[in-house]
């Protein structure tokens, strides 16, 4: 083993600063698998220099030992989606001689950039489906959560959360999965649908999130994981990727319990394959393309360009998702799979701020009627009336909140509780620190508890710790706890704190002490108008 094997995509990627776009996540908005394998014990061997070797299927990775346990970075577990591999379910990745490093993050997928820190540098490399395993030292065993990024489906990468103090806190194995995005990932056409076993072609990026999990069961109990206790999690676009897993036939057998984190908008509800081939066909034809040959022709930069505006996401009628996801639940999809299922107390204000007072155009009094109008109705004008808010853009913050996010997030709650355990609760830490690029910003407007608040209370976000004052500290090892009793047992617990009743009527709202501590209600339902929009 003296060779080293080393990524051959530019050059080495270091851990970036900063949090999901605005503009990106404004954009958000608008086969039977086989026999699990037999867990081994854990076989990673340090070597004189401290750091550690796995042999996983494909060849050995060396990845590094932390104060907080091991990581191994950038393991490839399918091959580069490339050439004719492009707009193709994804391959199994190919054995490798001698020791791959394994220290850095590999490239993310191909994505466009923005103004925000997080994502100031496009990507336009396909080769970038790589997964990210960060170990506690110690025992085998341990259970595993598999984490999906948000990003809109059109930007992030698994590591832009950093998730080794709670791999620690929890003694549990986490892996964070790369997977294609935009057109790389959900592009439907009718020369593609050719292509496809079953006739149905646009979730590739869905389908890469399946072959990590094959990965995961083949090969985690390697690194101390236990194949057979698998809970898939993700939070925005993530937590819908896990809401769409959950109703897939093709993910049985590859996890054990869901944490869907503000994933529940839109219901969770698939692109029809009807609308998704024409948006195909107008993708080809910014391209001037009739055929897959000419697009698999096209630049990375081309495919970007003539994504722009459209909407990415799974589409529903074949092998992957044969009905939509909240039928598939009512058919008994995923039965008896615990879920925690939530949201945060205040999404909407990241998304208003974003159109409205961060783009230098505050929403006026004068011309939120028409903007209540035009996206909500009149019905929903009459239930935010402008007088009870402190501005105009609060007041259509909290009415897209509670439309996309809080009263979707409950009423999956009722649909899973008929086929299994659910769990829910709701971030409401009004004062969380905003995210990182948004401190940065000069501006005094009150983001609350908003869309992406919660994560940084769980993992460092692009590896940044995040200024937490005491209370919030507290809060944060008690929800560490919570998740951290989920994924290890399918029920979350933290000691000291209410537990979660079953079934999902009773919500945990998540507080400081300070705002009154964690608690059970049953009122978030009227809180958040959702007699209003359940019946819109």
């Amino acid at each position: 083993m003296s060779e080293t094997v080393s990524r051959s995509s530019g050059a080495a990627r270091s851990r970036r600063s900063g949090v999901a776009a605005i503009a990106l996540a404004a954009a958000l908005l608008t086969p039977a698998p086989a026999q699990a394998a037999t867990s081994r014990a854990d076989s990673s061997q340090p070597d004189a220099s401290g750091s550690a070797l796995v042999r996983t299927d494909a060849g050995w990775v060396r990845g590094e030992s932390t104060a907080e346990g091991r990581q191994f970075l950038g393991v490839p577990y399918a091959q580069p989606p490339v050439g004719d591999l492009r707009w193709t379910e994804p391959r199994p990745v190919r054995p490798w001689q001698g020791v791959r490093e394994a220290r850095e993050f590999g490239d993310r997928c191909v994505q466009t950039a923005s103004w925000d820190p997080g994502y100031e540098q496009p990507s336009h490399t396909e080769d970038c489906l790589d997964l990210n395993v960060y170990a506690p030292a110690g025992t085998a065993h341990r259970p595993v959560m598999v984490w999906l990024h948000g990003g809109g489906l059109t930007a992030g990468a698994g590591e832009d959360v950093v998730p080794d103090a709670f791999a620690r806190r929890t003694g549990t194995v986490v892996v964070t999965v790369n997977y294609r995005l935009g057109a790389m990932g959900f592009l439907a056409a009718a020369g593609l649908d050719d292509e496809t076993r079953d006739g149905v072609s646009g979730n590739f990026g869905m389908l890469d999130q399946q072959a990590a999990l094959r990965w995961v069961r083949a090969n985690i109990g390697r690194f101390g994981g236990d194949p057979g206790r698998v809970t898939v999690a993700g939070e925005s676009a993530g937590g819908r990727s896990v809401c769409t897993q959950l109703a897939s036939p093709t993910s049985k057998g590859l996890f054990r319990a869901g944490i869907v984190q503000s994933g529940a908008y839109g219901d969770c509800a698939a692109r029809t394959h009807e609308a998704a081939v024409a948006q195909g066909e107008t993708f080809m034809a910014r391209l001037d393309c009739a055929d897959v040959a000419c697009l698999r022709g096209k630049s990375a930069e081309e495919i970007l360009a003539a994504q722009a505006g459209l909407a990415w996401g799974p589409v529903v009628g074949g092998a992957f998702l044969p009905v939509q996801p909240s039928q598939a639940y009512v058919r008994g999809a995923a039965a008896g799979v615990p879920v925690l299922n939530g949201a945060n107390q205040d999404e909407g204000r990241l998304f208003a701020f974003g159109r409205f007072d961060g783009a230098g155009d505050p929403l006026t009094a004068e011309r939120y009627p028409e903007v209540m109008r035009t996206d909500f109705g009149d019905r929903a004008l009459d239930g935010y009336p402008l007088s009870a808010y402190p501005s105009p853009t609060l007041a259509y913050a909290t009415a897209q909140g509670d439309q996309r996010f809080a009263c979707s997030a409950l009423r999956l709650n009722r649909t899973l509780a008929g086929r299994g355990p659910v769990y829910a609760y709701e971030f409401a830490d009004r004062t969380s620190p905003p995210f990182a690029s948004l401190r940065a910003l000069d501006t005094d407007f009150d983001f609350g508890a908003t869309h992406v608040n919660e994560v940084q209370y769980l993992f460092r976000h692009f590896g940044l710790e995040t200024p937490l004052n005491a209370g919030q500290r507290a809060l944060s090892r008690q929800m560490t706890d919570y998740w951290g009793s989920f994924i290890r047992d399918g029920v979350p617990r933290a000691a000291g704190q209410p537990a979660i009743p079953a079934g999902g009527g009773k919500i945990l709202t998540l507080r400081t002490a300070a705002q009154g501590g964690n608690g059970l209600s049953t009122s978030v339902h009227s809180e958040h108008r959702c007699g209003l929009w359940d019946n819109l």
